[in-house]
């Protein structure tokens, strides 16, 4: 989420989860009682269409091929209404979907690390320091931060200039980048005290710590791959992390990090630092492919 927008267009992300209830799993035949039904990929895949086909905000979702169920996140903005269209979406294949109810409203975190000032007027917070084959050095961010963005500084004051925006996909993807104009300014292959000396893809159950100019750095794990997030207003991204890992506003574009590897650029949520939530986070490795560049 970036913090405090100015701009005409309202930026909320974070995670777009609404509250779905349990969907109950399809009837089979009586000599079937108590036999829960399995789902195959086609399945699968034609029930996380469905989910995007019924475009309800407030909600995300993965497939969990192990458990052979489409989990669904929903926030407190999802209605019964909107659970039930979900549900009718899927036809035959709604026992496939399980639904989880997650507190709050997913919104994007614009507000890992330092701080970061757009002059738009927004505050988000700086990713990783990369850099090209050339040498030139840049960060990136999330791509929400960088949509409509110029030029970044690192005072709330905007009289320290860091750069300008070079790059910005969003929706459909969370990653932004900006080339360094400033050559006095540092630019540490680290976050915090942690040196970051490589990037890697999350697993399922890996260990994360986040980030950001708002909360600070917090840990937990990585609970899914691959989620779909609908922020709402036509703002839905792909192949997102999702993690217990909690977050607020102006913590967007923070890093994710396993370790000394590079994870991911934090996209946005629901809840909050003290009562948990659930965020998602962009995977570092499109955005470093994407641009051609590499962590320090």
């Amino acid at each position: 989420m970036r913090n405090q927008r100015t701009s005409t267009r309202t930026i909320r992300t974070l995670a777009v989860t609404a509250g779905l209830a349990a969907v109950a799993a399809l009837a089979v035949p009586a000599a079937n009682a108590g036999t829960e039904r399995t789902f195959g990929a086609a399945q699968l895949a034609a029930a996380s269409d469905a989910v995007l086909a019924a475009d309800v905000a407030g909600t995300a979702w993965h497939v969990d091929a192990a458990a052979g169920k489409v989990v669904v996140t929903a926030d407190s903005t999802v209605s019964p209404g909107e659970i039930a269209e979900i549900k009718q979406r899927a036809g035959a294949d709604a026992g496939a979907i399980r639904v989880e109810r997650t507190p709050g409203k997913f919104t994007k975190l614009i507000s890992g690390g330092d701080a970061i000032y757009a002059d738009g007027g927004w505050r988000c917070s700086l990713g990783f320091n990369v850099r090209d084959s050339a040498g030139t050095s840049y960060f990136l961010t999330a791509g929400h931060c960088t949509d409509g963005a110029g030029t970044w500084y690192s005072n709330s004051s905007r009289t320290t200039v860091l750069g300008t925006t070079a790059g910005s996909s969003f929706p459909t993807n969370d990653y932004g980048i900006v080339r360094y104009t400033n050559s006095s300014v540092s630019k540490p292959g680290s976050v915090g005290s942690v040196d970051i000396t490589g990037a890697a893809n999350a697993t399922v159950g890996m260990s994360v710590t986040r980030r950001g100019s708002t909360t600070g750095t917090h840990s937990g794990s990585v609970t899914g791959l691959n989620a779909t997030v609908n922020y709402g207003g036509g703002d839905i991204v792909y192949g997102m992390i999702r993690t217990n890992v909690c977050a607020e506003p102006g913590d967007s574009g923070g890093p994710l990090y396993s370790g000394s590897r590079a994870i991911g650029l934090t996209s946005g949520g629901s809840g909050n630092c003290s009562s948990g939530g659930t965020t998602f986070f962009q995977p570092v490795t499109e955005a470093l492919s994407a641009y051609g560049v590499s962590v320090y």
